[in-house]
């Protein structure tokens, strides 16, 4: 649903529960009828770009009424007044008539919402089979392409689409560093794959080879054992996984950051160090348990470093035994400074903010190997850790090889070379920009990526050509732990407090629903007042 329809429906969904409480409570109707169009116009772009259920929708409503008559009753209309706001039982108590106004109107226009946006006019049977348009992979990109085309197919695109992903919802991977550190709930980072899909299907499965020959693709979805999906046009969209380079004994005791199950594995591994550290008598072996290594200086690296570091320092009081103890943060990158990405001013700001904490650096440098009880630089010096991060590669996921059999790089339309009918997309090929040089494997850029290729899709089954991908960039930024953050924005750098609070405040808007936004800005709400959850997910068998 576009900004402007959600603008409109949002207001058109205000009228009948603003309609019902001025009868009800008879306040002057030009402030009341403004008043209901700007709730309405909060509503609508609080609801998010897809189709909520009615569940949700009640329950947004009712808070946005509640936060309503919190904002409105009791701060800003007394405020206006030439009155001084007051927050007490009694002032709360005497304006109760106008709490049970504003959920009323909360949850009609909740459910009005719902009703309009779950609309659709009637469209005649097909007369005719329609081209199948084959979407692989759940991340940002596909499920950019699956939206767009799904959307198409509202105005009378006329296509059948299906997305097929071998997880049922969309993972937000900027978060997963929150996760990693309990700042955020793990299942408040996803959502369903198949919300926001009223036309395109969705097929949960792991597409195990395709044939370009035949346009076919081989699913193998569990009981239903191998499943073939014929297509028209398929999006390739499976994104990377992580490359440990052959490095011996990385890959066995390495702590990847790719999905939900890897943060959630971090996360128990650092505080099932703290754990062990408490009860451990030898100093060397306490030492070891409170060295927390990460490998690779991009953004995931150092956002994870400051955030474990964080949550490391903001959890350590509650362990007696370490009273005193000095837990020891390194991040390794092969780069002469961290995040290459930004100007070489605010990367040097991220350091300098990291290193007055004591997070020590080991520039110019690589892992070489690692084991249950150490890892080795290519420089040759062995720091003891049992705790090795690893955000310091990806390689394409190997569907891509098993297509092409080479290095993916499509056009700047997004089509596959030489193969017709295949798109590709995202961080799992290489995506040329007019400079000469390729696009930034990003989740804004994957979700744009997305949408173009549905767009060109279209246009091809409407007899158009394609138009290339061309993609700007909107700015970077990167947390730095302690509330502060670095990035550019519109091409102004911005570091500190300010830009902690953009990083936030971006996110949070990005994120696929209100009520995971409301999840998310409760869990990030409740870690300014609360000290960060420390209960282990799973159970630690060397405990038993």
């Amino acid at each position: 649903m576009t900004l402007f329809r959600r603008l409109l429906f949002g207001i058109i969904a205000g009228l009948p529960g603003g309609a019902i409480v001025a009868v009800v409570t008879n306040p002057p109707w030009i402030p009341w009828a403004v008043h209901v169009v700007v709730l309405g116009a909060v509503l609508g772009l609080l609801f998010g770009d897809h189709r909520q259920s009615s569940g949700s929708a009640f329950s947004v409503g009712l808070l946005v009424g509640l936060l309503d008559w919190v904002a409105w009753t009791l701060t800003l209309a007394p405020a206006l007044a030439g009155q001084t706001p007051a927050w007490t039982i009694s002032v709360a108590v005497s304006r109760f008539p106008e709490l049970v106004g504003a959920a009323l109107f909360g949850t009609v226009a909740g459910l009005a919402f719902h009703a309009l946006s779950a609309w659709r006019p009637p469209r005649p049977a097909p007369q005719r089979a329609k081209p199948h348009v084959v979407i692989v992979g759940g991340g940002f990109g596909g499920v950019g392409a699956a939206r767009e085309l799904d959307r198409r197919v509202a105005r009378g695109l006329d296509a059948h689409v299906t997305l097929i992903g071998d997880s049922n919802s969309l993972l937000f991977t900027p978060l997963l560093v929150g996760v990693a550190s309990s700042t955020v709930e793990a299942r408040h980072v996803s959502a369903p794959a198949r919300a926001g899909l009223d036309h395109a299907s969705f097929l949960h499965g792991r597409v195990v080879s395709i044939d370009t020959k035949t346009r076919n693709a081989y699913v193998s979805a569990g009981r239903d054992g191998m499943l073939r999906v014929p297509y028209d046009h398929l999006v390739l969209a499976v994104g990377s996984v992580p490359h440990f380079f052959d490095l011996p004994g990385v890959g066995e005791h390495a702590f990847p950051l790719k999905s939900v199950e890897d943060a959630t594995r971090l996360r128990d591994q650092v505080l099932g160090a703290l754990e062990r550290a408490d009860l451990e008598p030898d100093p060397a072996e306490q030492a070891r348990l409170l060295t927390f290594v990460v490998a690779g200086g991009g953004f995931a690296g150092t956002e994870l470093v400051a955030e474990l570091f964080d949550l490391v320092h903001d959890v350590v009081h509650l362990y007696p035994r370490l009273h005193g103890a000095r837990p020891r943060f390194v991040i390794v990158h092969a780069g002469e400074r961290l995040l290459p990405e930004l100007s070489p001013r605010l990367g040097l700001y991220a350091q300098r903010k990291l290193g007055s904490r004591g997070i020590e650096f080991r520039l110019g440098a690589r892992v070489a190997g690692a084991t249950a009880e150490d890892i080795t630089l290519d420089s040759g010096e062995t720091m003891p850790t049992r705790t090795l991060a690893w955000t310091a590669g990806n390689r394409p996921n190997p569907l891509v090889q098993q297509v092409m059999q080479r290095p993916l790089t499509v056009e700047p339309t997004l089509r596959v070379p030489g193969v017709p009918g295949l798109w590709a997309l995202g961080d799992c090929v290489r995506i040329p920009d007019p400079a000469g040089g390729a696009y930034p494997p990003t989740a804004q850029h994957a979700i744009r990526e997305g949408r173009a290729a549905a767009r060109n899709i279209a246009a091809v089954l409407g007899g158009r050509g394609p138009v290339p991908f061309r993609f700007g960039g909107l700015g970077v930024l990167v947390s730095l732990g302690h509330r502060t953050a670095a990035g550019e924005i519109l091409g102004r750098q911005v570091s500190g407090f300010l830009a902690w609070a953009l990083w936030r405040s971006i996110y949070l808007s990005k994120l696929p629903s209100a009520e995971k936004r409301l999840r998310v800005l409760a869990d990030w709400t409740l870690d300014l007042v609360f000290p960060r959850d420390i209960a282990l997910s799973t159970k630690d068998d060397r405990h038993a």
